[in-house]
């Protein structure tokens, strides 16, 4: 009886099943239609008969893309940005998140309240911009990374994770063993810690590839340019022309359509490529440290 009513298909069933098709087409279908378009013939875009299949194959814009130093350059300086932006986010976050998670942290309501102060109340672009003016962070890569290495929302996350899964008891028994803080932390804590690791890799990584205005704010010079910034302005001035300069050095006569449909791929890639590796421990990581606690 009980076996029954479980396997009874129900009209909410089918509705729910609908309703997440749909919402899953609303995110896929955007990039088979791109996907098609940067690989169709500049005459079939033109005349708006490219839909979700590619017609007259044409590799041209990727071709273009790759012959272009520009992008290429741009895209490993925002690769290797983005790993350094990571790799120091991952160290700050759990340098914060850990000592504050421990109870026996005297003081540590008012560090945590201090930051998540912050969490809530901003300065503004020109105080930020006159501070990093001072500190003399303009124009150099790290004004793309160190003052958004350190977020508050990823640090109540992880801090969250710690109080809910790591038990004081295991740390007293490191303790009576002879072990310091940093021997628990490297050797027991942060093995064991690897979903919420990886889902706060996630957030920073995806964060910092798909953030621009500080690199339109805060850097001039070209060679510093993120590839977001560089295909932000390409679709902004690719409507009022009928060709596309990638750069000065490389004029590529096809359709705006087709090289922009290429240049949101080529940017695209390397976070589809990375996604399918740390989903796993994204859902199972934001779940505990969203709910515990």
């Amino acid at each position: 009886m009980h076996r029954s009513k479980l396997n009874k298909f129900t009209v909410a069933d089918f509705i729910m099943i609908v309703i997440i098709v749909l919402l899953c087409l609303t995110c896929v279908l955007p990039f088979v239609h791109l996907l098609s378009k940067s690989i169709s013939d500049n005459a079939y875009v033109l005349a708006k008969k490219v839909y979700f299949l590619p017609k007259g194959i044409n590799f041209e814009a990727y071709i273009a893309i790759f012959r272009d130093g520009q992008l290429t350059h741009s895209m490993l300086y925002s690769a290797m940005v983005t790993v350094i932006f990571t790799v120091l986010g991952l160290i700050t976050t759990v340098m914060a998140a850990w000592p504050l998670s421990r109870r026996r942290l005297k003081g540590r309501v008012f560090f945590t309240f201090v930051i998540m102060f912050t969490m809530y109340f901003g300065a503004g672009l020109i105080p930020t911009y006159l501070l990093y003016s001072k500190l003399g962070l303009l124009n150099t890569m790290w004004v793309l990374i160190l003052p958004l290495i350190f977020a508050p929302y990823n640090f109540l996350i992880m801090k969250t994770y710690f109080q809910s899964n790591i038990p004081d008891s295991l740390e007293e028994s490191a303790y009576l063993d002879g072990a310091s803080n940093t021997q628990i932390l490297i050797k027991i804590i942060l093995p064991i810690s690897k979903p919420i690791l990886a889902t706060i890799a996630l957030f920073l990584a995806v964060g910092r590839w798909n953030a621009y205005e500080d690199s339109k704010f805060f850097i001039t010079k070209k060679s510093l340019h993120m590839i977001q910034y560089l295909l932000s302005m390409m679709v902004l001035t690719a409507s009022e022309s009928e060709k596309i300069s990638i750069s000065e050095a490389s004029l590529v006569t096809t359709t705006p359509e087709v090289i922009q449909a290429a240049a949101v791929m080529f940017v695209s890639i390397p976070i589809l490529c990375i996604y399918p590796f740390v989903q796993k421990y994204f859902v199972k990581g934001i779940m505990i440290g969203a709910i515990k606690g």
